[in-house]
């Protein structure tokens, strides 16, 4: 199996590598200004917009820029975007990426799509740590990090770039050892088919 047969498996959804066909649904769903108020783009003004950037993903992978996977319900129905970010292969870390369509916040969604890519990140990529950094105006995220387990280190200033603008953003973690002791420990998860080589890290000494 290829990284494009890439999947995580949940109890209500499943994480796989976005397609083409795709771009109509993400359109619909990254064309809410609400979804990206606290992101560096969009919000979608077209649905070519979508499909550009379905387009660059492939060289990401390859390259270890970004694993994005789409979040999609038991009827492959894509509800958003969780990605691995930021891949330090040598310190064995990554940052988390994470954005759902606003009729499923609240729903639990992001809670499990978080946990899927928390059993992909300490598992078969063998990372020691996962990071996410969060908007300081963006509370109803950082209570959903907390709420998973991840500990607020404090607050990154001018870390972001958002129209022009210096953003703070709020720093959390969740290191393996707190994974294995937090809520997306216990959601059931199976992966199928290989991760892209770029983000595997090697086996640990012994």
């Amino acid at each position: 199996m290829s990284s494009a047969d890439l999947e995580v498996h949940g109890p209500n959804l499943r994480l796989r590598i976005p397609r083409e066909a795709d771009a109509r649904r993400l359109f619909e769903l990254a064309s809410d200004p609400e979804v990206t108020r606290f992101f560096s783009w969009g919000p979608y003004e077209r649905e070519e917009d979508a499909a550009a950037w379905l387009a660059s993903l492939p060289a990401r992978r390859d390259s270890g820029e970004a694993l994005e996977l789409a979040i999609v319900d038991r009827e492959d129905w894509v509800i958003g975007i969780i990605a691995v970010l930021e891949v330090s292969m040598r310190d064995r870390r990554s940052v988390v990426g994470v954005w759902l369509g606003q009729a499923y916040w609240g729903t639990g969604a992001g809670a499990e799509a978080e946990a899927l890519l928390a059993h992909l990140v300490f598992g078969p990529l063998r990372m020691e740590r996962l990071a996410a950094w969060v908007d300081v105006r963006n509370v109803r995220s950082q209570r959903s990090f907390e709420k998973l387990g991840y500990v607020r280190e404090g607050v990154l200033r001018g870390w972001h770039r958002h129209d022009d603008e210096r953003r703070d953003l709020v720093a959390f973690a969740v290191l393996r050892e707190d994974f294995e002791s937090s809520p997306m420990a216990a959601v059931p998860a199976v992966v199928h088919g290989e991760p892209p080589a770029a983000f595997v890290c090697p086996p640990r000494p012994g």
